[in-house]
């Protein structure tokens, strides 16, 4: 066999690779322009310079794709939010540390921020969706870690994590429509309701 032959199988998977890649960034960019209901796979396909029947080989319809562009944010924001909580001493820089974590990330990306403000509606609809629910689930195991060694009080982990969760989304979608986005106020905020109610929680 060749040396060609031999890298001819790498290179193919390097296409398919950059192929997704370019339909998934077309996407980003066509969904926030239009909205998810306005937008069509040949708008997506234009923005790529790709065939339509290559978009084909990779996804069946728009709605795949932006479960796909979803799962990708979800498991960066999932990943950065869990590290900041991780990382909390005490109850009130557990609670906080995350929100800034996922408001913060959400407006770095220009592209993800105008998705995700055009499209709350779609977004709120793929909650069951395993990469998002990891979230509430992996929230649900930080507090009952916090709850082990002392940082946060005895409280039904399920019941926080799906609050934190649910409004921690509900708020970036009025932060991002907010001019410039308001991370400060809204980290400020969720942080001071959810601390506050903690504390009072634990009082009873």
């Amino acid at each position: 066999m060749s040396a060609a032959e031999v890298a001819a199988p790498g290179k193919r998977e390097l296409t398919k690779a950059a192929n997704r890649q370019a339909i998934l960034d077309a996407a980003l960019g066509v969904f926030g322009d239009l909205g998810y209901g306005a937008a069509t796979v040949r708008d997506i396909v234009r923005s790529t310079g790709l065939a339509t029947g290559t978009f084909y080989n990779y996804f069946p319809d728009k709605e795949s794709v932006l479960r796909a562009l979803i799962e990708d944010a979800a498991t960066e924001a999932r990943a950065r939010v869990r590290a900041a909580r991780q990382s909390s001493i005490d109850l009130e820089s557990f609670v906080e540390s995350g929100f800034r974590a996922y408001f913060e990330y959400l407006a770095s990306d220009p592209l993800m921020f105008e998705l995700l403000r055009r499209n709350a509606g779609m977004i709120r609809a793929l909650y069951d969706e395993p990469a998002i629910g990891a979230g509430t689930v992996e929230l649900a195991e930080d507090l009952r870690a916090g709850i082990a060694a002392g940082v946060v009080p005895d409280l039904d982990a399920e019941y926080m994590a799906g609050a934190m969760v649910g409004a921690a989304f509900e708020i970036a979608v009025l932060m991002l429509d907010r001019e410039p986005a308001d991370v400060e106020g809204a980290v400020a905020f969720i942080s001071t309701l959810f601390f506050g109610g903690v504390q009072a929680y634990a009082r009873g």
